[in-house]
This record gives C-alpha cells, structure tokens and sequence, in this order.
C-alpha cells in the first residue's frame, strides 16, 4: 500500500477532520484556481452535460472551497453533505459516510509539481470531480445505495468486486449523451489529459455497461484506462444497480478477475 500523505493524528473515530480553510495560502489558493481554469477549459467539450449543469450552480473557482458553505447547499437539494477527511480512509468508514449521505473530501491540495498527475486523491480531484454530481438527485441516490451496499460487501468479503464498479463508474464511467460519449467519472472530470482521450482517442474499448463485467474487470492505476463501461443514464446506473448482489457475488468469486 502508498504511503498516506495525509495528517491523519487529529482525525475522530470516522476519519473525519476540521477543513481549517484559514490554513490554506495564498499560493495553494492560486494553484487551486489554475486547477481549475485548466479543466473549465476541456469540460464543455467532454463532461456530461448533468456535470456542467451542476458546476455551474456553484459559482467555485476562485479559491479552495469551504466546505460547510457546500454542504448547506447540498443538503438543500440532495439531502447531503461534505465531510473533511485527512486523505483516503478505511473501507468500513468510506461506506458508512456514504450511506448517511456524507460524501468524504480530502483536505490538502497537491504540490505545484504535480499539476498535471497525482497518485493519491487531493481535494481538486475530490471537489472538481466528485462533489458537483452531488446536486443530481438521481446520482446522489445511486451513491448512497454504494455505501450502503459497501458495507454489505465487507461481510461478505466481497469488497474487491465492488470496488471495481466504483472504478468503472463513479471515477472513470463515461455516458451517452445526444452530442456523443461524455465523460461524468471523478477521474476523467479531474484530469488534463484522460478527459479528452476517454471521448475521443480511438484505443480505448468503449463497451456498453455490464454489471457483472465491471464487477470483474481489474483496471489500472498507473497509466489511463484501455476500457471503459458507458452507461445511458444516471436511472440506467441506479436501475441496473439495485438487485441483491449476494447471488452475484456468489457466482462471479468462481470466475477470474478479466484483464483490464
């Protein structure tokens, strides 16, 4: 496992933390704003038109967000909020925020010199990626069944196939839409380069969404996808997604992980 760069010594029993927005520089906030005029760039081009719907209600940009001004806006319209936490968390915490509807971001933003790639999530990634889908009522509901169903997979040992969805979907899913395949993962939303290859670079497999092929499917970490699963809609997800995995679960254990 990478060794965490968060400071996780102050963090409560759920990994939670204080944001201490006042603690940002103003070098962090200029990076932050460079971050995201870079990517407000190319997301018109290849995000889903729900993504750009949301950002644009946001009015962010200009510096490191707070996040309690977020979660008041959330929890008027989905019903959910932001919870500051030091880095990536444990499984069983990661999932008990998501079925209470606390969706986990990352307090520190990456160095100058990772501009253009970062290993561990930080909190462009996890605010310019993941928080503005969390004004779509539909994709709000679909992650709160994630984290419910999370904690189903930690008993049933299951948790590896399930966070090959999450991969496939909530980081590096792409959509249809009527202007062409669009992007609405968290990964390629946050990304200089993949966003545009994941549209429109003609060597990656672009396959219709499959529930129990991306439950198996293993993905990479270290280079950009050479397979994505494109969904129709947020009510397809949310639709194709709701049966019991545990006869799933059951029946994929004896079949090999697929190339991804």
């Amino acid at each position: 496992m990478l060794s965490l760069r968060g400071d996780y010594s102050l963090a409560a029993s759920d990994y939670s933390v204080e944001q201490d927005w006042g603690a940002y520089t103003g070098e962090q906030h200029a990076l932050f704003r460079r971050l995201f005029e870079r990517q407000s760039k190319l997301v018109p081009r290849y995000a889903c038109p729900e993504w750009i719907a949301a950002i644009a209600g946001l009015d962010a940009g200009d510096s490191i967000p707070r996040f309690d001004s977020l979660s008041i806006k959330l929890r008027a319209k989905t019903g959910w909020e932001i919870v500051a936490v030091p880095g990536l968390i444990p499984d069983e915490a990661f999932f008990t925020h998501l079925a209470n509807r606390r969706f986990p971001v990352t307090v520190w933003l990456r160095k100058p010199e990772e501009f253009e790639y970062i290993v561990e999530p930080d909190v462009f990634h996890d605010f310019f990626g993941h928080v503005p889908l969390l004004f779509d009522r539909v994709y709000a509901d679909h992650l709160y069944e994630y984290g419910k169903g999370g904690l189903k997979a930690m008993r049933l040992a299951a948790v590896k196939m399930l966070a090959r969805l999450y991969w496939y979907t909530i980081e590096f899913g792409l959509m249809k839409t009527p202007a062409g395949v669009r992007a609405y993962g968290a990964g390629l939303i946050s990304s200089g380069g993949e966003l545009a290859y994941c549209v429109v670079d003609p060597a990656p497999k672009r396959l219709p969404f499959n529930l129990e092929q991306a439950l198996l499917t293993g993905y990479l970490i270290d280079r950009y996808q050479s397979t994505y699963f494109v969904i129709d809609s947020f009510e397809q997800l949310m639709r194709e997604t709701a049966p019991d995995f545990t006869p799933i679960y059951a029946r994929l254990r004896e079949l090999p992980v697929l190339a991804p």
